[in-house]
């Protein structure tokens, strides 16, 4: 793991601080329980108050974006992330997907009956993303990658250096592999092997520990 990219550990969901020119870009900010350890981490790599450029959210689940509002309201960060997702985090209610696994499907299960009283506060994004847009006017050299399947706004971050952050379009648990839960099962094909086509050296998954990219290869989505 170089300087540039800190996986910050919110317990079974991960975020990622880049460091973009003077200041920083986060990626996916956790559950809002998460909150204190999220903001003591962002603090100690010394991106708060005023050095936290923005905000970049994978996905509209609650948790990567369970503390989108806190940032906005509490440090003025402004809140990017790709339009199709953005129902998700106005409304809070979590999205219906086909699950891989009996762990996805119980957990997708407390999930539904937890909906808005897990602590979600709802919020407007203030930067919605396109596909092959780039990050350089916020200090990082990187682009924006939509790669729709585990939610329609789904997107990766692929760094000048070869950093990949996909959000939990794959998943490292156990093994590298894709997303347990999937809305659009062929859209999801579609992005991993646009995944696959890129010039990347690790990726940084959403849940699990980030893994050589060559490690992609081995992935199938059937």
């Amino acid at each position: 793991m170089t300087e540039e990219i800190q996986l910050i550990n919110l317990g079974f969901v991960n975020a990622f601080l880049l460091q973009a020119g003077d200041g920083f870009i986060l990626v996916d900010t956790g559950i809002a329980q998460q909150w204190d350890r999220l903001e003591k981490e962002l603090l100690k790599a010394g991106c708060l108050p005023s050095k936290l450029k923005l905000v970049v959210i994978t996905h509209g689940d609650f948790d990567h974006t369970g503390n989108c509002a806190k940032l906005q309201k509490k440090y003025q960060t402004k809140i990017a992330m790709h339009e199709a997702d953005t129902a998700m985090v106005k409304s809070g209610r979590p999205l219906q997907r086909q699950t891989r696994g009996l762990m996805a499907k119980l957990f997708q299960l407390l999930g539904s009956l937890a909906g808005r009283r897990a602590g979600f506060e709802t919020f407007q994004p203030d930067i919605l993303l396109q596909d092959g847009q780039s990050l350089g006017e916020y200090g990082l050299a990187a682009q924006i990658i939509h790669t729709p399947g585990h939610t329609k706004g789904s997107i990766a971050i692929l760094t000048e250096t070869g950093h990949l952050v996909v959000g939990d379009t794959l998943a490292n648990r156990t093994r590298p592999d894709i997303a347990p839960f999937i809305q659009d099962m062929q859209e999801l094909r579609e992005s991993v092997a646009k995944l696959k086509s890129l010039k990347a050296t690790v990726v940084y998954p959403g849940h699990g520990k980030p893994f050589p990219f060559s490690a992609l290869s081995s992935i199938e989505v059937r």
